[in-house]
């Protein structure tokens, strides 16, 4: 794997160990168990993450086929990334895409969260293995909001994603 793409799937896995860890002493009850307020349960946003990544996996599977005729992304895409990380750190909602609400799945035990997980990691890492050096740049991916950014954004997004969510998760525990 490319060293820079290493590096950020390593501060992904870390981050994900982070959440992991913080639940870890939770019981199944309280994990699956909605707030009285009616915000998501831990393994709703735990499920959302994952489903998240899932989905953005599959389609990166697809784009990497074709991803040499892609444009480079370039410093307006930096921007837009900039923009993104901030609005990540910022306590504002915003509304997951239809397409992730539909797919997120009820998880009812943390352990089979937590292996699903695991293997959307497996997943990554394998696609990312199939990036070369001269496709880092390409816009192979699509944010909802950003637009199209490239494989290494795209990593940089899914970490901001869980500390985005951070924040709610600590609420629970």
């Amino acid at each position: 794997m490319n060293t820079r793409l290493q590096y950020l799937f390593d501060r992904l896995e870390a981050q994900h160990q982070t959440v992991l860890q913080s639940i870890a002493h939770i019981p199944n009850e309280l994990f699956i168990k909605r707030p009285p307020s009616g915000n998501w349960s831990l393994s709703e946003i735990l499920a959302h993450l994952q489903t998240s990544e899932q989905l953005s996996i599959q389609y990166l599977n697809k784009k990497i086929l074709g991803a040499d005729q892609y444009k480079n992304t370039d410093l307006r895409h930096e921007l837009l990334m900039l923009v993104l990380k901030i609005s990540q750190r910022l306590p504002f909602k915003f509304k997951a895409p239809k397409v992730l609400v539909s797919n997120t799945p009820m998880y009812t035990t943390k352990e089979h969260l937590i292996e699903q997980w695991a293997n959307t990691q497996q997943q990554l890492k394998e696609l990312l293995e199939k990036f070369g050096d001269d496709q880092l740049r390409k816009q192979v991916y699509r944010h909802p909001v950003a637009g199209l950014i490239n494989i290494q954004q795209a990593l940089i997004f899914f970490r901001e994603h869980i500390i985005h969510h951070q924040p709610q998760i600590n609420r629970l525990l």
